[in-house]
């Protein structure tokens, strides 16, 4: 088959491609001319620069692959490529060691304010005083986010005889403990850690997610550093604590906008930045190339790829009796990951009557690879599908068990997903009908509500008033609300109330209604996708 480089890649990887195929490398040709290229080609090789749209896709009339030589696939239309039945990869792991060791190269040449120094010798001036560091040996790292960068990070980090504690609302502490990690609140990092590292993808809830308020609960005189995704840190006001003196330093490598023209960092005092370097070694690149090469060449050869990173169709049967459940299975997952508050060591998916019977001897696998995603796509750069889904799961130490019953109660179908963690159990069950999906279960209470994109969740007393005082409150910050369902064991005991919403809850709002006397806790869960 024939293969089109549109972009540069490390020799080993194309080395390797032309073991089994015709590789053609053309590199630098304009829009028109990879247009008019990409007829003649099975396989569509690029990076980041080619932007693979709508209109290439449709173009490239015999591509089977399209392979991203990196994380992320931001210039790949995935849709475009679904609805083709193109494969797309990308290579997610050749640069974590890269990543992993930039962050910690940041960190001691932070600790040991070696960019002032360097720069003071060029200068001719020997002022060892002005220089004075500090240790990293017996200092708290705080990682957020850990994946498979964070969990390198954290074994090396541990080797230079750092603490190191971690938040990851989708690890378990048992997981975290796997890698000599201490699983914490974010509140609780931010007091504890001497330094801190983002490692997480940048959605509506990561972006922002240090700012000034978070950074005023850093320790004086810590350290903080970016080597995942710009956004997730607000640039002001990192800037602010570092002419301040809360911070002792700052070490950035990824910003809002590439290049950083205008950045208030640019002028902060002990900020080492670096453009965007995480991934760029050698050794990275080679195994970017080989990776994606690798990938590539299996999708041609009729084999799964081990990253795809967009689902594999399903069979004419799998996906006539899976299909309406698929939307159902992913908002269970999306659901259970804000409703539970904790990582899971176990998750069972049960799947309950005609679905069950329809699905018999059938691989039932891509409804646990939707609650996967559902579960997963806030922690994870990578897309979770059928492929990776369950390789993912088993890196974060959850095991996921499918069962089947023929029974399911009043319903025709139902899918209960069902989490352990700490000796805590949550469950959320739904079901489809009228082609629309409902959610009739949130632990020991039944419901019947459709899912919103916005979601509002009191637990309260059953006292008169509490709910109109609730809607109060959201009229007053014109929130609308679309349906709601109300959920109690016995009269005047704990009672559930489920909202749907058409806008989002203010965060004020949110922690207004959480503060009133009767409400005992709330949860804001949002089913839109982030990715």
């Amino acid at each position: 088959m024939r293969i089109l480089v549109a972009e540069s890649i490390a020799a080993e990887g194309l080395a390797l491609l032309r073991e089994h195929h015709e590789v053609h490398e053309r590199i630098g040709l304009s829009r028109d001319e990879y247009k008019a290229l990409l007829p003649d080609y099975d396989a569509l090789l690029v990076r980041s620069q080619v932007q693979v749209d709508a209109e290439l896709i449709g173009a490239g009339r015999r591509l089977i692959v399209i392979g991203r030589a990196g994380v992320g696939v931001d210039n790949v239309d995935l849709e475009a490529a679904t609805r083709a039945g193109i494969t797309v990869v990308n290579a997610p792991t050749g640069n974590t060691i890269a990543a992993a060791e930039h962050t910690l190269a940041l960190l001691a040449v932070l600790a040991r304010r070696i960019t002032a120094a360097d720069a003071s010798v060029h200068r001719g001036e020997w002022k060892r005083s002005q220089f004075t560091g500090v240790e990293l040996r017996g200092r708290t790292l705080g990682i957020v986010g850990l994946g498979k960068i964070g969990q390198a990070i954290a074994r090396r980090a541990r080797a230079m005889e750092m603490a190191v504690i971690a938040v990851d609302p989708y690890v378990s502490a048992d997981g975290a403990a796997v890698h000599g990690v201490e699983l914490v609140t974010f509140d609780e990092l931010l007091e504890r850690a001497d330094a801190i590292t983002v490692h997480v993808p940048l959605t509506r809830q990561t972006r922002g997610l240090i700012g000034a308020a978070e950074i005023a609960r850093m320790k004086p005189g810590s350290f903080l550093l970016n080597v995942a995704r710009g956004g997730i840190l607000d640039e002001a006001a990192v800037a602010d604590a570092l002419r301040s003196g809360h911070l002792a330093g700052a070490g950035i490598d990824v910003f809002d906008h590439e290049p950083p023209a205008g950045s208030p960092l640019l002028e902060a005092p002990n900020c080492v930045l670096t453009p965007h370097l995480g991934a760029s070694t050698v050794e990275a690149q080679v195994l970017v190339a080989e990776e994606v090469a690798a990938q590539v060449i299996d999708v041609l050869e009729g084999r799964p790829a081990r990253y795809a990173v967009n689902a594999p169709l399903l069979t004419p049967e799998t996906a006539r009796a899976i299909a309406p459940y698929l939307p159902l299975a992913e908002i269970l997952g999306r659901f259970y990951a804000q409703f539970s508050r904790t990582g899971a060591n176990r998750l069972t998916l049960e799947i309950s009557g005609e679905l069950a019977r329809d699905l018999a001897g059938q691989d039932t696998s891509p409804l646990t690879a939707g609650v996967l995603r559902g579960l997963l796509e806030t922690s994870t750069t990578e897309r979770v599908n059928l492929v990776n889904a369950a390789a993912l799961a088993t890196a974060r130490g959850i095991t996921v068990v499918e069962r089947k019953s023929p029974a399911a109660g009043t319903y025709t179908s139902l899918l209960t997903l069902t989490g352990e963690a700490g000796g805590v159990t949550t469950t959320v069950a739904g079901t489809v009908a009228n082609g629309e999906a409902r959610l009739v279960r949130l632990n020991e209470h039944s419901t019947d509500l459709a899912p919103s994109p916005v979601m509002l969740v009191t637990r309260h007393h059953d006292r008169p008033g509490t709910v109109g005082r609730i809607g109060q409150m959201l009229g007053e910050a014109d929130v609308n609300i679309s349906a709601m369902h109300l959920a109690r064991s016995l009269p005047r005991a704990d009672a559930l109330m489920i909202l749907a919403l058409d806008d989002d809850v203010p965060a004020a709002v949110a922690d207004a209604i959480r503060a009133s006397e009767a409400v005992l806790d709330l949860w804001l869960i949002h089913l839109g996708a982030e990715h």
